[in-house]
């Protein structure tokens, strides 16, 4: 997995690296926000996902997320998942707006940054905030063989039978 890591501050940089890290997995560092969508459009630079601080020197993760959905818009670079870092549960709605596919409210702990990087990674969301945790991972839908549909089934081809009024 090649991960591109937008951020300028070493301790966090670490943090990812720790936390991530593998014998399968390769990071790529950007300090500077600006230069994500050049990274991402490189014919020879393929991310499997992109984890952006929101605190980039002079182009936040929100302005660098807007950014690479506008070239990705364009056909200019290919579509990469996005988790944004949050510094604070209030900056949940720029995430929501920047089009990321994740985001995490810092501190940090390796399971959570595991499990959302799983979920974004699947095509899924991971959303942390004001309505606690929320993860959506893509899967097969379950789709009942003719032997599991219950004999007393309404077909589906019959309406519903109207339902009673109400009396008051």
């Amino acid at each position: 997995m090649r991960v591109l890591i937008a951020a300028d501050a070493d301790w966090l940089v670490d943090e990812i690296v720790a936390a991530l890290g593998g014998p399968d997995v390769s990071f790529i560092v950007c300090t500077e926000g600006r230069e994500v969508s050049r990274l991402v459009g490189k014919a020879d630079e393929v991310f499997d996902v992109g984890i952006f601080d929101l605190q980039i020197g002079s182009m936040g993760g929100m302005a660098v997320t807007l950014a690479l959905r506008l070239d990705e818009s364009a056909g200019a670079v290919p579509h990469v998942p996005v988790m944004m870092l949050l510094d604070r549960v209030a900056d949940v709605h720029l995430a929501r707006r920047s089009g990321a596919d994740g985001w995490l409210v810092k501190p940090l702990d390796p399971l959570r940054l595991e499990r959302a990087l799983r979920a974004v990674t699947a095509g899924g969301t991971y959303h942390e905030g004001l309505d606690g945790v929320e993860v959506v991972v893509p899967g097969p839908e379950l789709v009942p063989e003719p032997d599991e549909v219950a004999e007393d089934a309404e077909p589906a081809d019959e309406p519903a039978p109207e339902p009673e009024p109400a009396s008051g």
